[in-house]
């Protein structure tokens, strides 16, 4: 297997995908970053990678962007946590068109490993309709009815990939991201997850003085969230491999959202007053990771305790909020 060659990391502006870099970079790989964004509003800028601005959505762009590179990680997507996903689903499913242009430029291109970042949104709602919800395996996806919008255009995209790989011979392996969440991502403008917004509204509650906190929904809505180093491990780990089939990377680690209020409050040192507005989005009920696929092929799982996580998390959102307040 060729390692001399550039690995491309598409979404590269983006959270996972500065993590991903950083790593990359770090295991002394070339690496083309690519973003829509522009460089300043990248959450992460390498200066030791070729970092650029190009909008993926044209043929073009994924021609240029595939020159003598010899891995792809495509992470490339215009998403965000719940409050976006509910109301762009038109945004979400134009996503396809970096996909089908990517594979359709790399055809013939000979490479050493392809991965694509798929989501737990893939799952069947009615797999999550309770709050003590059951692990989702791999083989929940289908009969398939994903989350409109962000969940089809994934799946689809699924499809995509393992038809190049049965067609074309591309090594392409296939991660769905459960949830993840870590310092130096999104933590403001309606595009944040929960634990960032969670982390975010305890700050503001600790550096304002108003020791109160609006939570989507009633609360009791269950997920299981992984700090961005598991996935980065998983996805090398997973790329790394021989597995041909989508697999689950996440944690099985499934708790409440009062309960992760719960966490952050107590990590600032905080009482909270709670309001619940059951008018805010709120997804599925309840949503886990199901391990067993990827502990039997992998021999890993991911398994950093959420309290360590979001104790990373909070301080660094507590110092973007205070900075932003002074």
């Amino acid at each position: 297997m060729q390692t001399d060659r550039t690995v491309l990391v598409t979404g590269a502006g983006g959270f996972i995908g500065g993590h991903l870099v950083a790593r990359l970079l770090a295991e002394g790989r070339r690496v083309r970053a690519i973003d829509v964004k522009p460089l300043k509003r990248w959450y992460q800028h390498h200066e030791a990678a070729e970092n650029v601005v190009a909008d993926l959505r044209h043929r073009v762009a994924c021609e240029h962007a595939i020159v003598e590179v010899g891995a792809v990680y495509h992470l490339a997507s215009d998403m965000g946590g719940m409050g976006f996903i509910e109301g762009n689903k038109w945004a979400c499913m134009v996503n396809v068109l970096i996909d089908t242009h990517l594979l359709d430029a790399l055809r013939n291109h000979e490479l050493e490993a392809f991965f694509y970042a798929s989501t737990a949104c893939v799952y069947p709602a009615g797999l999550q309709d309770e709050t003590e919800a059951l692990g989702l395996r791999e083989a929940d996806a289908y009969p398939a009815d994903p989350e409109d919008g962000y969940g089809w255009q994934k799946l689809f995209a699924e499809r995509l990939c393992l038809n190049h790989r049965d067609d074309f011979g591309t090594p392409i392996r296939v991660g769905r991201y459960h949830n993840v969440y870590g310092p130096k991502g999104t933590w403001r403008g309606g595009r944040e997850k929960a634990p960032a917004a969670i982390c975010r509204k305890v700050a503001e509650a600790v550096l304002t003085g108003r020791h109160e906190i609006d939570i989507w929904g009633d609360g009791e809505q269950t997920r299981s969230f992984m700090f961005v180093d598991d996935g980065i491990e998983g996805t090398r780990r997973l790329t790394n491999s021989n597995v041909t089939t989508p697999l689950n990377i996440g944690s099985s680690e499934m708790v409440t959202i009062n309960g992760l209020v719960d966490i952050v409050s107590t990590i600032a040192g905080v009482d909270l007053e709670r309001t619940h507005d059951l008018s805010a989005p709120q997804g599925v009920r309840g949503r886990n990771s199901d391990n067993t696929l990827i502990k039997a092929e992998l021999g890993w799982s991911p398994s950093i305790p959420l309290r360590a996580g979001l104790e990373r998390t909070y301080e660094w959102i507590f110092d973007r909020v205070a900075e932003n307040r002074a």
